[in-house]
């Protein structure tokens, strides 16, 4: 099956468990339509650059997934339609990394960037 992953934002007023809920009750919906949850991440309340429904912050939620895309749309759309989700984004890959995502990683152990241009 494809590989998808997915990252959402939750509105700021939601406590902490109940933006990880989030992320079980739409693992549960893709595992119903056929799909599993390989992986998810809770990267916690950051700042967005602009406001979105008057809100400044948000809960970030990063969701690895292995779903069909009939799987995938369904996911897609009851976020859409869920009151507490503000966006939704949805990307194929061809391979899931088994590294922690750069949000989650420290500084120090990132990558070099390559230098600058003079």
């Amino acid at each position: 099956m494809p590989l998808y992953e997915h990252v959402f934002i939750a509105r700021q007023d939601l406590s902490n468990a109940q933006a990880e809920g989030l992320i079980e009750h739409f693992g549960t919906v893709l595992a119903d339509n056929g799909g599993k949850l390989v992986d998810h991440e809770y990267w916690g309340v950051k700042t967005m650059a602009y406001k979105i429904n008057k809100n400044r912050k948000g809960h970030y939620a990063y969701l690895r997934t292995d779903s069909s895309p009939a799987a995938v749309q369904e996911m897609e759309r009851l976020m859409r339609l869920h009151d507490d989700v503000m966006r939704v984004m949805t990307i194929k890959v061809e391979e899931h990394k088994e590294l922690p995502s750069v949000q989650m990683q420290k500084r120090d152990e990132r990558e070099e960037r390559r230098p600058r241009r003079p």
